[in-house]
């Protein structure tokens, strides 16, 4: 009876979870947090005013000066008095991969810097500080009218680079222009930039990335992901480039961290800088996506995966070689299967056209209107169906020819390396793609007569065996075959090239064609396929001929890509789906502004703030999930020799231990979070946001969504839509008991 009782009072619990008051849609503009938007966050358990939040003219500092960009991938926040600032470690992982070698994995060893001369200066890497958001929308439409005056059409990319420049040159910090509503608003953000950043600590994957690709996108989940960075200026306090007399940074403020927890129902909110939505999109656009492109790209990513976990497996040499690519490779790919399933399961497609029935009845209300948007949806209808076709075509092309290896990159260095050795010969090289309308005489004659050591292009040669350090032949050939049959197979032979046609019509017979026997034969014959002939050949006098006649070279680069163009050209018209779609983008705007709905824009790597509440969900009828896990989870879940859910001997007894310390709650601290839910509105961009809570102190870490969120780009469904977060306190465990380093436990003044 006593078991019963505990299942029911979980369940009864995790139904409280999910259906406590939902959160409002919506990634707010950090600087546009109105009375309106500050009384709903407050109404729902925000303790703070809008002041408090984001007030770039106060003296003080305020929640949001201590949010961060990391170059607008991830977001990072300032915990320290001395610098030290948290992200999540799927967004250090690529820095984590560059570090690793055979004989010091950080990836698998984990990262730990036990003394501040420890740290890792990471060559390129940005933090990005806001400053200040202006609304420059009067000045735009002032420059584009004189550039209108002038028969200068300007687009974003011109009216970009004239205004950024202007308020660099005023300001002296970094400025950034960007458009909302497809145009109808322009805000100029202005960024204080440091770029002396340097790994303190980074999990191993066993712990930040536990479960694998395989808990990717899914609930439960049992993820430490965090890592941290510390932040270096030069000893004024300016930022500066990497040097030994740099200084940890003194931030304007820094996160406050709670011990005190959270239960189903608090308030939360998330700040950061989300990548991209296209919640304005139409139900066209949709379509086409959900059966013309994604389909196209998840099926072969998805074999792609399975061809080089295959590989994986098998070596821990490739392992590491191919670990930060297939880490890229599958979160893409089920992000893009999910969402395919989710629009058809969510009905977003009905749901856009009841809106655009909604929008047609406002535009026919007004002629006006009608005269600007009367034909607007037909023509959309129209041009998606029209582009269908060729669209499928390229699709086929860029994920066969384009990115089907990895080798590919090394072969398409070669045109710079041929436009290198014509110049210094006093030529004017021809564009490839001019080059695929038929050969140019005078290149011709120079490319087989001139005789030349590739030695003496170092700089060329280097950049293309570059591309060779992170990958294995043997599963690039695996990658090559199979990119070979699909882009056969796939494509309509009207755009394969004539040394294309030529294999194909080689090894095709009455039985078929013997896809195989072809990429064998353009492998074992390519001196980019083997490092002994590549260094040999580079090394020997050859012709530009002889590079560029490389069947591997020739088999890449001779596609009718032009033909692909063209096709798409013509499908489009006289006015393009980006012009139709910015038109409809327009006219939503409009009639919602028109019937007072309080709108925000798609999100475009601006600082935004969304809130909501913790809870749990119910993703299908009658499956009841709880918004919380604990490390019971990890164990559960733990199969040694499973890369994925796979412990080290020091993780599997901590955890089988449990002792939480200082870090734990409950009775005798006997208690551990991992993993939390709640309902706010987030995307890419915002892994490693912090989650505050009503006092705007930081309570844990953004990482991930759930597979029922994965409509989101273009819809979001108000109950199925979680953001995944990792607990501060397992973090701060995970540091202190786990790693041993005290000295930042200290350095955080816990």
């Amino acid at each position: 009876m006593k078991n019963i009782r505990k299942i029911m009072s979980v369940a009864i619990a995790a139904l409280i979870g999910s259906y406590s008051a939902m959160a409002d849609e919506g990634m707010w503009m950090i600087h546009a947090i109105d009375a309106a938007l500050e009384k709903k966050m407050q109404e729902r358990g925000l303790q703070l005013s809008a002041n408090e939040i984001y007030n770039a003219d106060a003296e003080g500092a305020d929640v949001a000066d201590a949010v961060v960009s990391m170059e607008f991938g991830c977001t990072g926040s300032m915990i320290s008095d001395k610098g030290l600032l948290i992200t999540n470690h799927h967004c250090a992982y690529g820095d984590v991969h560059a570090l690793s070698t055979a004989e010091h994995n950080y990836l698998e060893e984990g990262f730990w810097a036990m003394r501040s001369d420890e740290e890792v200066n990471i060559k390129g890497k940005r933090v990005f500080f806001l400053k200040r958001v202006l609304d420059i929308t009067e000045e735009v439409e002032v420059l584009k009218k004189e550039h209108d005056v002038q028969a200068r059409p300007m687009g974003m990319r011109k009216l970009s680079y004239i205004l950024e420049t202007r308020y660099k040159k005023e300001t002296g910090l970094e400025a950034w222009l960007a458009s909302m509503w497809d145009g109808s608003k322009y805000y100029m953000a202005l960024y204080e930039v440091y770029s002396d950043v340097r790994l303190v600590a980074a999990p191993p994957v066993s712990s930040a990335a536990f479960g694998g690709y395989i808990d990717n996108w899914e609930w439960p989940q049992h993820k430490c992901d965090f890592a941290m960075y510390r932040v270096y200026t030069a000893p004024d306090g300016s930022p500066a480039e990497y040097s030994k007399e740099n200084v940890p940074m003194k931030p304007k403020a820094k996160l406050k961290i709670s011990l005190g927890g959270y239960k189903a129902g608090d308030y939360t909110m998330v700040i950061g800088y989300p990548g991209s939505t296209n919640r304005y999109s139409n139900s066209y656009e949709v379509n086409f996506y959900q059966t013309v492109r994604q389909p196209v790209c998840n099926s072969i990513r998805g074999k792609q995966m399975e061809i080089i976990k295959k590989w994986m497996d098998a070596d821990p040499e490739i392992r590491l070689k191919y670990s930060d690519y297939f880490f890229t490779l599958s979160n893409i790919q089920e992000l893009y299967s999910g969402e395919v399933e989710c629009i058809d399961r969510f009905g977003v497609i009905g749901k856009k056209e009841e809106g655009e029935k909604e929008l047609q009845e406002w535009i026919e209300a007004s002629p006006e209107r009608k005269e600007r948007w009367g034909s607007l949806l037909n023509d959309l209808k129209t041009k998606y169906l029209s582009v269908a076709e060729p669209e499928r075509n390229v699709n086929y092309y860029r994920e066969t020819i384009v990115r089907g290896t990895r080798i590919s990159r090394a072969c398409t260095k070669i045109n710079a390396f041929r436009t290198a050795v014509m110049t210094s010969q006093g030529m004017t090289p021809k564009k490839s793609i001019e080059l695929q309308n038929g050969p140019d005489p005078a290149e011709t004659e120079f490319c087989n007569t001139f005789r030349f050591c590739g030695n003496k292009y170092g700089k060329h040669m280097s950049a293309i065996l570059k591309e060779y350090e992170g990958i294995d032949m043997r599963v690039e050939k695996d990658l090559f075959r199979f990119a070979v049959e699909e882009y056969y197979s796939n494509i309509d032979h009207a755009y394969i090239g004539e040394y294309q046609k030529e294999l194909y019509d080689r090894y095709t017979s009455v039985n078929g064609t013997d896809y195989l026997g072809l990429a064998d034969s353009i492998w074992e014959n390519s001196f980019f396929t083997d490092m002994q002939r590549l260094e040999r050949f580079i090394s020997e006098e050859h012709t530009l001929t002889e590079y560029l006649t490389d069947p591997l070279f020739r088999f890449l680069q001779e596609v009718k890509v032009t033909r692909f163009n063209e096709a798409t050209l013509a499908a489009e018209g006289k006015v393009s789906r980006s012009t139709l779609n910015k038109e409809f983008t327009h006219a939503l705007y409009q009639m919602r502004m028109d019937k007072g709905i309080v709108q925000y824009p798609d999100a475009n790597s601006t600082m935004r703030i969304t809130y909501g509440t913790v809870g749990g969900y119910e993703p299908y009828d009658g499956v009841i999930c709880d918004w919380k896990t604990t490390p019971a989870g990890i164990l559960e879940k733990y199969q040694p020799g499973d890369f994925d859910f796979t412990l080290n001997d020091r993780q599997y007894l901590l955890y089988r231990k449990g002792d939480w310390g200082r870090w734990g709650f409950g009775e005798n601290g006997s208690q551990m979070y991992v993993n939390f839910l709640t309902d706010n509105d987030i995307t890419g961009g915002n892994s490693g946001s912090p989650v505050l809570n009503s006092k705007g102190e930081l309570i844990g870490l953004a990482f991930d969504g759930n597979k029922e969120s994965l409509a989101s780009d273009v819809y979001c469904t108000p109950g199925y839509n979680k953001c995944v977060c990792v607990d501060i306190r397992f973090i701060l465990w995970t540091i202190d008991r786990y790693a041993g380093m005290s000295w930042i436990i200290e350095e955080l003044g816990i």
